[in-house]
């Protein structure tokens, strides 16, 4: 979460843009401006090679550094202030970017948080992969393993991602247009979440027979014991429900 105050609300593509002070984590795309050095002073001119070691970016470059910082911006803002809070103006404020950027980029408000969650998400499950690889390259084959595999993929309920996904799908319970948009989004990130997790399994535990029916269960039983953390203050790790999806893990796979 971050501490930034949130801009004013509402506006329109006519209003002027809000001004983004350049500094440290602003994400502004431009610098602040200086005097020009007079001439007696004789300072001598940066280059652009020395301010930009790896030379000027391209146009498909900064086009892609500015889309980033949008989607970005989209998240902190759905996290910090939910769908209500999170206008165009916010976002715009919060990335730093100009309003003819944030709209060439995203004509529709929706379709950027939909975006925005989606983006998040896709790159949280790619490191997600790569730290439960990590953390269960040391667990042999059998049931420990299994347990451990639980622990690690409940704790992707309690990050941001998840959370900006819920501020859509409460949302769109009421929106008719955010539900269009955000139904196949959230179709193709399922099927991308079951191929992250398939992996993460190992090789015995995806061919028993009952493993799609544990994939599913665990999802499922995850996603929903998650929510009540939006309200409540606690150690994920000392859920109840872990030792019950351990329990019922064991019975599925092992018969214990």
């Amino acid at each position: 979460m971050t501490d930034r105050a949130r801009p004013p609300d509402g506006g329109t593509p006519r209003d002027p843009a809000p001004t983004a002070t350049p500094g440290p984590g602003t994400g502004s795309l431009t610098a602040p401006r200086t005097s020009k050095t007079p001439r007696a002073s004789k300072t001598p001119r940066t280059s652009k090679t020395e301010r930009d070691p790896d030379g000027p970016r391209s146009r498909e470059e900064r086009s892609a550094g500015s889309r980033e910082l949008i989607l970005d911006a989209a998240v902190d803002c759905l996290v910090d202030s939910g769908y209500a809070g999170a206008s165009t103006l916010a976002i715009q404020a919060r990335a730093g970017v100009s309003r003819g950027r944030l709209l060439h980029h995203f004509p529709s408000r929706d379709g950027l948080l939909v975006a925005a969650v989606q983006h998040l998400a896709g790159r949280r499950l790619r490191e997600t992969e790569i730290r439960v690889s990590d953390a269960l390259s040391g667990h042999p084959d059998g049931p420990e393993r299994v347990d451990r595999c639980i622990e690690l993929l409940w704790a992707t309920f309690h990050e941001q991602h998840f959370w900006a996904a819920v501020e859509l799908w409460t949302a769109a319970r009421t929106n008719e247009a955010l539900a269009n948009a955000l139904r196949p989004a959230e179709r193709q990130l399922r099927e991308s979440i079951r191929a992250v997790t398939d992996r993460i399994w190992s090789s015995s535990v995806r061919d028993h027979p009952r493993y799609d029916e544990l994939r599913e269960l665990l999802f499922t039983s995850m996603r929903g014991a998650a929510l009540p953390y939006s309200f409540e203050t606690r150690n994920p790790a000392h859920d109840r429900h872990v030792a019950v999806w351990k329990s019922t893990a064991r019975a599925l796979l092992y018969g214990e």
